[in-house]
C-alpha cells in the first residue's frame, strides 16, 4: 500500500515515548450510514430530554432573499421522527434575521462562502441538529447548516453520549462529493478548516492566538483540554454521496473542562469574547476554500497543513498483536495518515503499521491504546 511521500519531522514534544496498546481490529469506515448526532465536548452519563410530544420550535433565515425563499419553500415538507413524538414549529426569521438566542443577522453579514452555510435552520432547544438535517435531506439545499442554543440527545462516535450545555457553538451542515475513496478523509478537513477558522478570527480581532489542536480522528483540543468534536455521517442517493457533518464547540462554557472564551481570558484579561455567529461564519469561510481543495486535488494537497495542526507526529505507541496465543508488542512510531485516513505507523523493525480507531480506545496523552470489550 502506498503511503504519503511528505511527512513533517517529528515534533520535539510529541517524540517522547507514551506506552500504548493496541489490538488488531477489523477495517471499518469512519462515515457510516447511520444517522447520529452533532458531537459537543464532553461525555455525559445522563441526558435532559424533553417531554414526550414537545414541540421543537424552528427558525429559517437565508443570506439573500433568493436563499430565504427557498427555505420557506421547503418549510412545510420538513419533518422530525422523535421517541415519543412532537412537531416542528417552523417560521421565518424577522426582518434583520436576529433570533434570541443566535443573532442570524450578525452570522450572514460576516459569511463570505457561497456554497455552505447560506441557509440556516435555528432552534433554542432540540433532540439533535445531526437528525435533523439527514431526516430532510431530500428537502433541503446542500450547504445547509442547523444550529442550536441547547442540544439534549447529542452523540459521538461509537454511541458515545455528549453533554451540549449553552455556550457551545453546536451544528451540523451537509456536503456532497462522488468519490467514495475519500469519504473517510473529510472529516479531517473539518476539523483543520475549525483550527485555522478560529487562528483567523483571533488574527482579524487582534486577540491573542488560541493553539486549537487536532487530536486523531475527530477531536479538537486546546491547552491538553478537548474543546471540541466532530462527526460526520454520509448515505448514498443517485450515484452521489450526501455528508452531513456535526460540530460541537466549546466556546462560552467553560464547564467542565475550558472554553474558547476561557482561555483567552487567561491569555489577556478583560479581552473581547469570541462569539458563536463570527464562529460560524469564520469556520464556513474557511471550510468551503479547503473543500474545494480537497475535491480537486485530493487529501495530499491539505496534508501539511493538516500535520501542523495535529497533535501525533512523532509519538511513539506500543503496538499489541496476539500471536499463538501470545502478546507481542511492537514500538512504533506515528509518521502520518495513510492514503484511506488511518494512522501510519513505523517500528522499531523497519515494518509499516496501520492502526484503526474503531474497536479501541485511544488516548494518546496517556499513552493509551486499548481494545474495546
Amino acid at each position: 500500500m502506498p503511503f504519503p511521500a511528505r511527512l513533517p519531522p517529528p515534533a520535539a514534544a510529541a517524540a517522547a515515548t507514551a506506552a500504548a496498546v493496541l489490538a488488531a481490529v477489523a477495517l471499518r469506515r469512519y462515515l457510516s450510514s447511520r444517522p447520529r448526532a452533532a458531537t459537543s465536548a464532553h461525555r455525559s452519563s445522563s441526558t435532559a430530554p424533553a417531554a414526550a410530544g414537545a414541540t421543537t420550535r424552528l427558525v429559517l433565515s437565508g443570506k439573500s432573499p433568493q436563499d430565504q425563499q427557498i427555505l420557506a419553500s421547503a418549510a412545510g415538507e420538513l419533518s422530525l421522527e422523535e421517541e415519543g413524538g412532537g412537531e416542528l414549529a417552523v417560521s421565518l426569521a424577522p426582518d434583520g434575521g436576529g433570533a434570541e438566542g443566535f443573532d442570524a443577522g450578525a452570522y450572514m453579514g460576516a459569511l463570505l462562502a457561497r456554497r455552505f452555510g447560506r441557509w440556516m435552520l435555528w432552534s433554542p432547544r432540540m433532540a439533535s441538529t445531526h437528525d435533523l438535517v439527514t431526516q430532510n435531506l431530500a428537502k433541503l439545499p446542500v450547504g445547509v447548516v442547523c444550529v442550536t442554543d441547547v442540544q439534549f440527545k447529542g452523540r459521538g462516535r461509537s454511541k458515545n453520549v455528549w453533554e451540549s450545555p449553552p455556550g457551545c457553538l453546536m451544528f451540523s451542515f451537509t456536503s456532497q462529493m462522488n468519490d467514495v475513496r475519500k469519504l473517510p478523509l473529510v472529516q479531517y478537513v473539518v476539523c483543520l478548516a475549525m483550527t485555522e477558522a478560529i487562528k483567523d478570527l483571533c488574527c482579524a480581532k487582534g486577540l491573542p492566538e488560541l493553539d486549537v489542536r487536532i487530536k486523531w480522528p475527530n477531536d479538537l483540543y486546546l491547552k491538553g483540554l478537548k474543546v471540541g468534536g466532530i462527526l460526520c455521517t454520509s448515505s448514498y442517493e443517485q450515484k452521489v454521496y450526501y455528508i452531513c457533518t456535526g460540530i460541537g464547540l466549546n466556546v462560552n462554557n467553560d464547564k467542565p473542562t475550558t472554553c474558547l472564551n476561557a482561555a483567552l481570558q487567561e491569555l489577556e484579561a478583560n479581552s473581547p469574547r469570541l462569539t458563536r455567529e463570527d464562529i460560524l461564519a469564520s469556520f464556513f469561510n474557511k471550510f468551503e476554500v479547503l473543500f474545494e481543495i480537497f475535491s480537486n486535488q485530493g487529501f495530499q494537497a491539505l496534508e501539511e497543513r493538516y500535520y501542523n495542526a495535529w497533535l501525533h507526529s512523532g509519538q511513539r505507541v506500543v503496538v499489541q498483536d496476539a500471536h499463538e496465543g501470545q502478546s507481542v508488542n511492537s514500538v512504533v512510531t506515528i509518521q502520518g495518515l495513510t492514503p484511506s485516513g488511518y494512522l501510519y505507523a513505523i517500528g522499531e523493525d523497519g515494518k509499516s503499521y496501520e492502526l484503526h480507531p474503531d474497536g479501541n480506545s485511544f488516548d494518546f496523552f496517556t499513552g493509551l491504546v486499548r481494545r474495546k470489550m
